[in-house]
């Protein structure tokens, strides 16, 4: 598996004309050497300089600033309890700005049973961008519910799919804490019996890769 204004650009491109502008009428008129000229006394701009800029100034502060390493969010004996067979390193999938967006995959067959568990977070450039995220995301995914405790807010859904008369369950958590997003999938499939594990089993496993993960971003942020 897997996160800026139109004025100040206008801006920008319209303050190198009015300078240009200026220094021409500067050059045609000439430097007024008057007697009143010489008792007038230029306005003072400093509170209107300031004022302006004050605004630039101003940073969204962000609670989580990277994406912690996927692989080392969880213990080696939950991904093992998880992923019976599964080496604990896992597999980082490559991504194309890990500040932002890193995932690992975790995936092994033990005699008939197949599982697999992604863990992936995503750091986002403010609260109000996370949170807006994650209300899409989760309305893509009917039939869950709230996981209190879990994060600012996080969200479980499992379903069960079915082809050529295999099953497959699948877990999805996903929990937003501040400007970051952490989603679990875990899902699982038994290809001798061709049933799927209890939603049960594979919604308690993907809730606890959660939580683990999540204190892995905590503590990568302190």
């Amino acid at each position: 598996m897997r996160s800026l204004p139109l004025p100040l650009a206008l801006t920008a491109r319209l303050a190198p004309v009015a300078v240009l502008a200026t220094a021409g009428w500067a050059l045609s008129s000439g430097p007024d050497t008057s007697p009143a000229a010489k008792d007038r006394t230029p306005p003072d701009t400093t509170n209107r300089s300031a004022s302006a800029s004050a605004p630039a100034t101003e940073a969204v502060t962000k609670t989580y600033a990277a994406a912690p390493a996927p692989c080392a969010s969880l213990a080696g004996k939950t991904v093992t309890s998880l992923v019976p067979g599964a080496k604990a390193g896992g597999k980082e999938i490559p991504s194309t700005d890990t500040d932002v967006r890193r995932t690992c995959s975790w995936n092994a067959l033990k005699g008939y049973d197949y599982r697999w568990l992604d863990v992936s977070f995503e750091v986002m450039r403010s609260d109000e961008a996370a949170r807006k995220s994650y209300q899409e995301r989760i309305a893509d995914r009917a039939g869950g519910g709230e996981v209190p405790g879990l994060g600012e807010e996080a969200y479980s859904v499992v379903n069960l799919t079915t082809e050529d008369e295999q099953q497959t369950r699948e877990g999805t958590v996903l929990v937003r804490a501040s400007n970051a997003l952490v989603m679990i999938t875990y899902n699982g499939s038994d290809f001798e019996s061709k049933k799927a594990p209890s939603t049960d089993e594979i919604n308690k496993g993907a809730i606890k890769a959660a939580k683990e993960a999540l204190a892995a971003l905590e503590e990568g942020q302190g």
